[in-house]
């Protein structure tokens, strides 16, 4: 049977098998006005508060049918901490989409210039890990699993930090924000090789961070943010490996050319999303059960409009997940084994450009969502709503802010 033959036969049950057990988290502030080091574009649709956070991540979740919440970011989004516990319950109610994972904010306040959880002063290393803290409380209350760490903690000039040392305050910090987890609860330990220090990152790679995690304990897992990594870097070969050591907690999904640059997922390298898609499916499948692992995107975008950005992005997501599904993996397995190496690439290039927009569409449709969520977005007159009604507040004075 050839190749093709297969890939009807079984498509449409792989695919919409994969993309039932498939949910995805949206970003908060990947809704509100934002900007680069340089300058702020100001978007007259932009969210300024949070429930328009939660009502636009509601549209792109009618919209798609694969969003399952919205990640929240502690500093932005719940200044008042557990005070807003009960604000956010309410407008989980309204709009119908549920608080994801919870992000502490240890990069902004004017004490952590040479750092937070790894600052040589006890007492901004306390004001850090009291932050961490009250937002593992939150997600508790909450009823989130994931607390969500990025460490922008680093030095940029050789000599100006003990390395060692800031490696000590590390781990007895994630000891301590470990043993406050609740049954269930999840503490994600993300990476960054650079930024926004250049000489060195406290958790500069997946090693630190996956050897922290094993430190910190059972409940800590690593999160793999797909523009965090060096050019050229097997990021499929990263996850393989944490799936194999049960490390692997979650993902922040986007794209990048230069570095962390934030752009949407699959719009420069299509084919490495696919991969890894490809590697968290088969580890799936050895296992025969779907990987516990968090979905969530990690976008602002400031030249694009923001609603077509996230529907963009998940519509994306969707169809490299599909498209990872159809790889046939027992015959796969076949050809790698037997050393047959052009029929075992082309069998997995086939997969990759299947043109699954049909299935795919099929199955939003079959799940309540639109076949095409795009040119429904266009279509359903909710940009030019949400325009018209925040215009005013977004252009005076400046505009909004990540928060």
């Amino acid at each position: 049977m050839k190749y093709g033959e297969q890939l009807q036969k079984g498509a449409k049950e792989r695919v919409w098998r994969a993309l039932d057990a498939f949910a995805i988290e949206l970003p908060s502030w990947g809704f509100a006005n934002t900007g680069t080091r340089f300058g702020k574009f100001l978007q007259e649709e932009a969210a300024s508060t949070l429930e328009e956070k939660f009502a636009d991540s509601a549209e792109v979740k009618r919209l798609t049918g694969a969003v399952s919440a919205v990640a929240l970011h502690v500093l932005w989004d719940m200044p008042n901490g557990l005070k807003d516990v009960e604000a956010v319950r309410t407008l989980e109610k309204k709009h119908g989409i549920k608080a994801g994972a919870i992000n502490p904010n240890l990069f902004q306040d004017q004490s952590y210039k040479l750092g937070s959880l790894c600052n040589a002063n006890p007492e901004i290393r306390q004001h850090a890990l009291d932050h961490l803290l009250l937002s593992i409380e939150i997600a508790k209350e909450l009823g989130v699993r994931d607390t969500s760490l990025w460490l922008s903690d680093g030095s940029s000039y050789p000599g100006t930090q003990n390395i060692r040392k800031r490696i000590d305050w590390l781990v007895d910090a994630l000891k301590t924000a470990h043993a406050k987890l609740g049954p269930g609860q999840q503490l994600l330990v993300e990476y960054k090789p650079f930024e926004p220090y250049f000489y060195h990152t406290d958790i500069a790679d997946w090693g630190m961070a996956r050897e922290l995690c094993r430190e910190a304990g059972p409940q800590a897992k690593v999160l793999v943010d797909t523009g965090h990594h060096y050019q050229g870097q097997n990021i499929e070969q990263i996850v393989a490996w944490l799936l194999r050591s049960g490390l692997m907690g979650g993902f922040h999904f986007n794209d990048r050319r230069y570095a962390d640059d934030d752009l949407t997922l699959g719009s420069i390298d299509p084919y490495a999303i696919f991969r890894v898609f490809y590697e968290v499916l088969s580890a799936a499948s050895v296992s025969h059960e779907p990987a516990n692992i968090a979905y969530m995107i990690d976008q602002s975008h400031n030249m694009k409009g923001k609603m077509e950005a996230a529907v963009q992005t998940v519509v994306t997501a969707q169809e490299l997940f599909a498209r990872a599904a159809l790889v046939d993996l027992e015959t796969l397995g076949d050809l790698q084994d037997a050393g047959r190496l052009v029929e075992a690439e082309e069998l997995f290039r086939g997969a990759f450009w299947t043109d699954v927009r049909p299935l795919v569409g099929e199955w939003r449709k079959a799940h309540g969502a639109s076949a095409d969520p795009l040119l429904s977005l266009r279509e359903d007159g909710y940009v030019e709503h949400i325009r018209k009604e925040r215009r005013a507040r977004n252009t005076a004075g400046g505009g909004g802010s990540y928060a």
